[in-house]
């Protein structure tokens, strides 16, 4: 299976994980709170698989800013906090440094 359609699952369940966290108030309220529980065990293991295939350093930066975009975007989406032009910057910039790094991975 592709290491990077893996990488992208394991990062899908961490930012559903991430946007259930504040949903789960405290870890109070049980449907999010087993979101939180399900999709943080998921996306560690999807992470781990890739980690068989990809270097760690690749994995762990796409990972980082993915997931950082995702969150973001969620965030935004589903409890309207606000995303500024700056914020959208910096948005950009990760997700061209995470295709960089992507692009580079096979080079030595």
């Amino acid at each position: 299976m592709n290491p990077f359609l893996i990488l992208g699952l394991a990062i899908g369940a961490e930012v559903a994980a991430t946007l259930a966290l504040k949903a789960a108030d405290g870890l109070t309220r049980p449907g999010p709170t087993l979101i939180v529980a399900v999709g943080y065990g998921t996306a560690l293991w999807l992470m781990s698989t890739s980690m068989d295939m990809l270097p760690i350093g690749v994995v762990y930066a796409i990972w980082s800013g993915v997931g950082m975009i995702g969150a973001a975007i969620g965030g935004a989406w589903l409890y309207g906090e606000a995303v500024s032009p700056t914020m959208l910057v910096g948005i950009a910039v990760i997700a061209v440094g995470v295709t960089i790094l992507a692009a580079g991975q096979g080079q030595h």
